[in-house]
């Protein structure tokens, strides 16, 4: 099964929307080095997507993917999958795997893979410019007191050094003769200016920790703020677009690209995806991972996207709905109903017809004649005919599911089995009249006793879903609500108390014996219930089932919980 979407069908990204960012006085690209950077570029534009590799990338990661490579691909240019892989402690070879592998599920074609490491000797020679510029210097204070400098705004007693003994500091950071926050590297940029960034931000620092990507090649890293916007202009990047959070950094960026006299992308915030019910923080995903309460980061009730493709999304659905979110510059909160909405549009196009029993109690058809069995002609897609028809046997013995068996027909509304004359028809076959049921020791029905008209006298109200007992596959079936029972937790320090710890529901049910040759991630539509994918804990003698998503919003049988015992992980 490929990894990549089918296709892309990028939506046009507005260019002027882009180039629409807060400019920055005196540090606009010269004619001269526009014209320069077009030649190097061949006049093609460049966009970069650039993660850190310390977590798994979730939605708001796929905006930003359709930005920048919808961008890129609607516009005739290219997208770098850059990773920003200053922080030696925290990232590590399988967030990079498992980026990637993302990107490309999600039908992106990255027009190099680069890390911000592959530049860390370019990195390091630029620090020696600064330097020999005076531009920047070594700092011997802690952190705590490089924080109050910044906010009183006092210079460090170390910046009036010389440029020889700033370049014979910034050699010992190398050569690892300082110890961890002993000495940072800073840029000597502007202790007056309004904008915290401007305040001789850190360049380096020192960390004893092996590189993921690099090894133990350095033992100085340089910050995000010193690498983002000169790794940018050395891959001449037309458009750095980045979110709102990162928008007092500008002054900042052009500042340093100024100094070295580098080429300067055009830089636009957009705001962060925020989705109702949904935990986005690494710090949060980490907790529930770490406590158990999930089954791992891509557990499908989180919007990571490993989780959301085990839940059964498609690439599709996820692009469209970032379509439809758009970008704008004002922070929101999207209704998680809009991104569902995308996926029953795609899923119901796709996925096959299937009959499925989640919750599934044994219906005996008492007039069935002895040893025959009956099959139907179903079709695959009622609206598709040119996929063709699956056969369905059944015998006179079946399942159905709990939730259209009622003891006692009282309910005007309620048009599944109940004992008495009225029929009930079955899919695809004939109608059903329920004569009385058996129950066990607690008094819960177990079987239902029927008899069959094959050849529907009567019209009935409705017809249910069933399951012959001689072919039907066994299936643990996971059934999801929301993960969260407050819209507001995703923001709140104490986000644990608000968790759905019954987010999570499995039943033993059956279905169609088709799908057992299914294989992981594959997608289809249980008739009446909602639609499934085959979960990746499946084996050969175990079929486990994720419910994705009920057929409509408003259905109540798929949003009642089936009537057995909560089981989670």
């Amino acid at each position: 099964m490929s990894t990549e979407a089918e296709a892309i069908n990028p939506v046009k990204k507005d260019l002027k929307i882009l180039l629409s960012g807060r400019p920055v006085a005196d540090y606009q690209p010269s004619a001269e080095e526009v014209a320069a950077h077009k030649a190097r570029t061949n006049d093609k534009l460049l966009f970069r997507f650039p993660p850190e590799p310390n977590g798994f990338l979730h939605i708001g990661h796929a905006k930003s993917m359709n930005l920048n490579f919808g961008s890129a691909l609607a516009n005739g240019g290219q997208c770098y999958l850059r990773y920003d892989d200053t922080n030696p402690a925290t990232e590590d070879v399988q967030f990079t795997a498992a980026i990637e592998e993302m990107a490309r599920w999600m039908g992106w074609k990255p027009w190099k893979v680069t890390y911000s490491s592959d530049y860390f000797q370019e990195l390091y020679d630029l620090a020696i410019k600064l330097i020999k510029d005076g531009n920047a210097y070594v700092c011997h204070s802690t952190a705590a007191e490089v924080k109050k400098q910044r906010e009183d705004r006092t210079n460090s007693p170390h910046r009036d050094r010389s440029i020889e003994e700033n370049l014979r500091e910034f050699e010992k950071m190398r050569t690892g003769r300082y110890a961890e926050s002993e000495a940072t590297l800073r840029v000597k940029c502007d202790m007056q200016h309004d904008n915290p960034n401007m305040r001789d931000f850190i360049a380096y620092r020192v960390v004893y920790h092996p590189h993921h990507h690099v090894g133990d090649k350095w033992c100085i890293y340089p910050s995000y703020d010193y690498t983002h916007c000169i790794v940018d202009s050395l891959e001449d990047i037309d458009f750095s677009l980045c979110t709102l959070e990162f928008e007092t950094r500008r002054e900042s960026y052009f500042w340093l690209l100024h100094v070295l006299g580098m080429w300067k992308p055009n830089v636009w915030e957009f705001s962060r995806l925020n989705v109702t019910g949904s935990l986005l923080s690494k710090r949060k995903i980490n907790t529930l991972v770490r406590r158990g309460v999930v089954r791992g980061f891509d557990d499908p009730r989180l919007l990571t996207l490993a989780g959301m493709r085990r839940r059964g999304y498609t690439p599709e659905a996820i692009n469209k709905f970032c379509d439809l979110v758009g970008i704008t510059r004002s922070n929101n909160v999207i209704s998680i109903k809009m991104l569902e909405n995308s996926l029953r549009e795609d899923l119901d196009e796709k996925c096959p017809r299937r009959q499925l029993v989640a919750d599934p109690i044994k219906l005996v058809i008492d007039n069935w004649p002895a040893g025959e069995t009956k099959t139907y002609k179903c079709p695959e897609h009622p609206r598709k005919p040119e996929l063709g028809e699956r056969d369905v046997e059944m015998c006179g013995e079946i399942y159905i599911d709990r939730s259209d068996f009622h003891e006692v027909d009282d309910n005007t509304k309620f048009y599944g089995i109940a004992p008495g004359p009225r029929p009930v028809g079955l899919k695809y076959g004939g109608n059903l009249y329920c004569k009385s049921f058996e129950k066990d020791a607690s008094g819960n029905p177990t079987v239902i006793h029927c008899d069959i008209d094959f050849d529907r006298k009567e019209k009935p109200k409705t017809n249910i879903t069933w399951v012959s007992c001689h072919k039907a596959v066994g299936a643990e079936c996971r059934q999801y609500t929301y993960l969260l029972n407050d819209d507001q937790a995703a923001i709140a320090d104490d986000f644990m108390q608000y968790v759905n710890t019954s987010s999570e529901i499995i039943t033993q049910g059956f279905v169609e014996a088709v799908v057992k040759s299914n294989t992981v991630f594959d997608k289809f539509q249980a008739e009446r219930f909602g639609y499934y994918v085959v979960d990746s804990d499946t084996t050969p003698d175990h079929l486990v089932l994720n419910c994705i998503i009920s057929l409509k919003e408003d259905k109540e049988k798929v949003a009642a919980p089936p009537r057995v015992s909560n089981k989670k992980k």
